[in-house]
């Protein structure tokens, strides 16, 4: 029925359909008779039926909880499939199902959920309506019947949904799963989706296909030809993975990939951790992380950094006071920063007159912007045309520290990696970065941090447990932090030996720029990984 994230008054079942040509595709991933008995939990405006009843499938039982896209469909029960007593067991169970967060849900639908006996047992309110309709569903599963839904993806991977990802191991297993990356399958619908076929089976498959599509255009049926038969062309990717395990996060990224990121978070490992189930469902880590040895802040908010700039003005001494040093995340680079701008910066209080005349070409300067500038948004309070709208952590950018600047948002699909550069003191970040500073209590250095996060590992680790919306990695605070990290054995002499090796050689890279040392750097935390892993 829908995948919204989002839900409003005008459409309190968050409903987007499913175009036909994606259910047409979805059913000829079925494997039935035309004798097989077919169950839709929200069939919304009847797509799937309409198809299926074209192919001879006759066997069929529906439901919609919205009574106002009631059909012409004789076998439709207009109610809720979550609570509906349904005695049938069924050969396949193929839709749309409807996703809406706890939060977004109509208290009517909370209420339901909340004596409902097999959300009772397996979910609490941490979790989405989408789990219900998954679940359920294996429930009525014949064995070898099959399920096959579409839905957002992030739910495979996610630390509320491991009930849900543990009964689905137990209960069966993955044949195929697709993966649309930033392709546009529902209107203003931007998360990743998925469409998945899953056996309900004591039997288990080894391995399931994969097959993934990054392009940012409408699905066509012959697109959807060639990833089901794997045929290679752009902007596809096809894997054969093994089938997931229980309390483990679900990648779908080749066996190489998921045991590389399994051995980094090993190196990365506590001395005392708590059990792994602890960390799925409480969401504490087993390994060390960012976030443990550094502090991390958003970029300062101009609200129109063009009228900020200072662009070869003639300046007073007072004016010349008023700027700060600012680089942006188009300046960033692996490891350093290309270019800093200097900025207009006034942190004082100032009635307009005291303005034009302490600060009179920066006065002359900002009229041509005044007009959008009086149009920023105030947060709550009255903001002077010529002041920096929201100084976020600008205590912790005033620290006499250098700091590692990395984009608040990256796009992976043309690269491999990620720009993480360290930063002068006194250099501050717009809104377009985010800010990493060594707490004073870390003993690794800036640097080793710095040639850390540039790792190629980590890149691989954020592209798939970091937050990424289509082909775009997101760096605020909460995922920087998560980021495993190696914290060095001080009491080892080889650790602190290669720690210091790697510092000194990332000190010579920023001062020559000579990228033959980055190999170098890459080698030394390959003997630093592999010196934790044999000891584990």
């Amino acid at each position: 029925m829908e995948v919204a994230v989002k839900q409003s008054s005008k459409n309190k079942f968050g409903q987007y359909f499913t175009p036909k040509v994606v259910a047409d595709f979805m059913i000829s991933l079925a494997d039935i008779s035309e004798n097989s008995k077919i169950l839709e939990p929200s069939c919304g405006k009847g797509i799937f039926l309409e198809i299926l009843q074209q192919k001879s499938y006759n066997h069929l039982t529906a439901f919609e909880i919205d009574q106002d896209l009631a059909t012409d469909f004789p076998f439709v029960r207009y109610e809720s499939f979550v609570s509906a007593n349904i005695d049938d067991k069924f050969d396949l169970i193929i839709g749309n199902p409807p996703y809406i967060r706890w939060k977004n849900l109509e208290d009517e639908l909370k209420q339901e959920l909340s004596i409902n006996p097999l959300w009772n047992k397996y979910f609490n309110s941490l979790c989405d309506y989408l789990y219900i309709f998954i679940l359920k569903s294996i429930e009525l599963l014949n064995e070898n019947g099959q399920l096959i839904f579409i839905c957002p993806e992030y739910w495979m991977n996610t630390t509320h949904s491991i009930s849900l990802r543990n009964y689905m191991v137990r209960h069966g297993y993955f044949e195929e799963i697709y993966h649309f990356n930033e392709t546009p399958i529902f209107d203003k619908v931007t998360v990743s989706i998925v469409i998945f076929k899953f056996v309900k089976s004591k039997q288990k498959l080894d391995k399931m296909k994969v097959a993934k599509f990054y392009a940012n255009q409408k699905l066509t049926s012959e697109t959807l030809e060639y990833l089901q038969n794997q045929i290679p062309f752009k902007d596809a990717e096809y894997l054969q993975v093994s089938q997931f395990k229980t309390n483990e996060r679900w990648l779908l990224q080749s066996d190489e990939v998921r045991e590389e990121l399994q051995q980094l978070e090993i190196v990365c490992k506590k001395q005392n951790p708590t059990s792994l189930l602890s960390f799925l469902e409480d969401e504490k880590t087993e390994f060390h992380t960012i976030g443990e040895i550094c502090d991390i802040g958003n970029g300062l908010v101009s609200g129109l950094d063009k009228a900020f700039q200072v662009n070869g003005h003639e300046l007073n001494n007072a004016e010349k006071s008023a700027t700060i040093n600012v680089v942006k995340a188009k300046d960033l680079t692996p490891f350093f920063a290309e270019h800093i701008t200097k900025y207009i910066f006034i942190n004082e209080s100032l009635e307009e007159s005291e303005f034009q005349k302490t600060y009179p070409n920066f006065h002359t300067h900002f009229q041509k912007y005044k007009a959008d500038l009086e149009k920023r948004y105030q947060y709550n309070r009255k903001i002077n045309y010529w002041e920096w709208v929201f100084l976020r952590n600008f205590n912790l950018f005033s620290k006499a520290d250098k700091r590692i600047f990395v984009p608040c948002k990256e796009r992976i699909s043309n690269k491999d990696y990620f720009r993480f550069a360290l930063v002068e003191v006194g250099v501050y970040p717009t809104q377009d970065v985010t800010a990493i500073f060594r707490k004073t209590e870390t003993k690794e250095s800036i640097e080793y941090i710095l040639a850390y996060l540039n790792q190629p590992i980590i890149f691989d680790w954020l592209k798939c447990n970091g937050i990424v919306k289509g082909n775009i990695v997101e760096f605020s605070e909460k995922p920087i932090a998560s980021i495993p990290f190696k914290k060095i054995d001080w009491n080892k002499k080889n650790e602190v030996s290669l720690h210091n090796s790697i510092t000194n050689l990332t000190q010579q890279f920023l001062a020559t720029k000579n990228y033959t040392l980055l190999k170098e750097i890459n080698t030394l935390f390959t003997k630093l990984f592999e010196t934790r892993k044999n000891e584990c």
